[in-house]
């Protein structure tokens, strides 16, 4: 509730159904001054949605490797700007959920104004982000918290991403 600064990065997600919620409800206009990165993610196996859910604010999305959903992976209401760069998004085989993106009970005429973008993005396997509002990079530059790499290496950004393999005693 009107938290801002926030960054989730380097986790490795799976087997959830509404994965992450960022904002507390659609009416709390406290949360429109907040900025969230979501960085270095592997988002995997057994995930529906949510991933995040953005209500107000301003969010990077920034090199995650999006393997699997079942309905969407990045969603929003409230109008929230989603600078979307850099990711991997591997559409499930299911040819009704091919869409990373979803404005939750909002119609068209509504959040075509909403600044949402993909910006080097890598869509596999008919994977398609719906953008909105304005084009401009200035748009975003509250929604820009670091350089976006290359869809390209983000196998290898998320490699270790998830809980560090440590023995007792041992350096991690």
């Amino acid at each position: 509730m009107g938290s801002t600064a926030i960054t989730i990065s380097n986790n490795y997600f799976t087997h959830h159904d509404e994965v992450m919620l960022l904002g507390h409800h659609d009416s709390y206009v406290r949360d429109k001054q907040m900025q969230v990165t979501i960085a270095y993610n592997h988002f995997g196996e057994g995930l529906i949605q949510r991933m995040p859910r953005c209500r107000h604010g301003y969010f990077h999305v920034v090199n995650n490797d999006y393997t699997h959903w079942e309905m969407y992976a990045i969603g929003g209401s409230a109008e929230p700007t989603i600078n979307s760069q850099g990711n991997r998004f591997l559409a499930p085989m299911n040819p009704f959920a091919k869409e990373v993106t979803k404005r939750v009970l909002t119609d068209e005429s509504t959040w075509k104004n909403w600044n949402w973008r993909s910006d080097g993005d890598l869509m596999l396997n008919g994977a398609y982000f719906t953008s909105s509002g304005a084009a401009n990079a200035a748009s975003y530059a509250r929604a820009s918290s670091l350089s976006a790499k290359s869809s390209s290496v983000v196998g290898t950004i998320t490699s270790t991403a998830g809980v560090l393999n440590c023995r007792r005693g041992a350096k991690c």
